[in-house]
């Protein structure tokens, strides 16, 4: 009885070792596109698993499950992440990418000309983003970023960041901060020995000046040069961005004459010189034709309407482009 008992015991063994081994190898069914796994931090094995049968997984009973991930000792080295599950997987190559990390990359561009504001919004609408610099005021902000005392504004550098789940805001704009500061020290190293700017944070400025004023990449060093020569002259700058970020959230859309004479430490029309901070933030090209001015006389420019402007070395020449380009009144 006992050696019937102990064959039957084996048989059942070896039947069970051969579905088990069926099952590390059998291509996972899963109907259409590929499914995503979201693995995040705190996740269980078991958490995990529970995912994966939500996505439609019924392959293999959860003691399967655990069994292949003890025995390919991968059950503590799963990693956070999103993961591409694609149908025909099996189960033991499934297992080897969650330890391998290979996750997908998500994308947070930071587009030129943002302001800080609409940074930070944009980050808050970011779903796989963690949300760690949602609650903190700027102040805190840039002590977390080990940047304590330093205006927040202009200093990321618009790009695209890639990004894995499990990862924040925070680093994205970590990131971000470094560049932009390697961008700016690459920039200034390269500046025209006549620019009249004393310190990178002052070309840092009129680069998000440049970068308010046109989204013509041709036309940022000409706009340069117009700011270069008047900065030499001792002429205020009277660039309208600069009285719009002044004047905050009472700005409607448009701006009216009493706007450009209500005095802000931003209206470059009541004050001269560059304005306190930043206005915005700058990409390489705005940067670089803060470093590079073009050459000329213009002193003045008007916007056609089209996007680009007219340049003008005189206020007579200016007065008439005005009356053409934003009056109608063309002679």
């Amino acid at each position: 009885m006992f050696a019937l008992s102990l064959l039957a015991a084996v048989a059942i063994g070896g039947w069970l070792w051969q579905r088990y081994q069926g099952f590390a190898g059998t291509p996972i069914a899963l109907a259409g596109t590929e499914r995503i796994l979201a693995v995040e931090r705190g996740d269980g094995f078991q958490d995990i698993l529970g995912k994966l049968r939500a996505l439609g997984v019924q392959e293999g009973s959860d003691l399967e499950w655990k069994a292949l991930a003890h025995e390919m000792q991968v059950i503590s080295r799963l990693q956070v992440g999103d993961y591409a599950i694609r149908h025909g997987i099996t189960p033991r190559e499934l297992l080897l990418k969650l330890e391998s990390g290979k996750v997908i990359q998500h994308r947070f561009t930071i587009v030129e000309g943002w302001n800080l504001r609409e940074l930070r919004a944009a980050l808050a609408r970011d779903e796989v983003l963690e949300q760690r610099a949602r609650d903190m005021d700027d102040a805190a902000l840039m002590a977390e970023l080990g940047h304590p005392g330093r205006h927040p504004e202009g200093r990321f550098l618009p790009e695209t960041y890639h990004f894995t789940r499990g990862q924040s805001d925070l680093d994205v704009l970590r990131r971000a901060a470094l560049a932009m500061d390697k961008a700016l020290a690459d920039v200034w190293a390269m500046r025209a020995k006549d620019v009249p700017l004393e310190t990178p944070e002052q070309l840092l400025i009129l680069a998000s000046i440049i970068e308010k004023e046109t989204g013509k990449v041709s036309e940022r060093p000409e706009i340069a040069g117009v700011f270069s020569r008047r900065l030499k002259l001792g002429m205020r700058l009277q660039t309208d961005p600069t009285v719009i970020y002044g004047m905050g959230s009472a700005y409607a859309g448009n701006i009216r004459r009493s706007d450009l004479t209500t005095d802000t430490p931003y209206n470059t029309y009541t004050r001269a010189g560059l304005p306190p901070t930043p206005i915005a933030m700058p990409g390489r090209a705005a940067l670089m034709a803060a470093a590079q001015p073009a050459d000329g006389d213009a002193l003045y420019f008007v916007a056609r309407g089209d996007g680009s402007h007219v340049f003008s070395a005189s206020l007579a020449e200016h007065n008439r482009a005005v009356a053409c380009h934003q009056l109608r009144r063309c002679r």
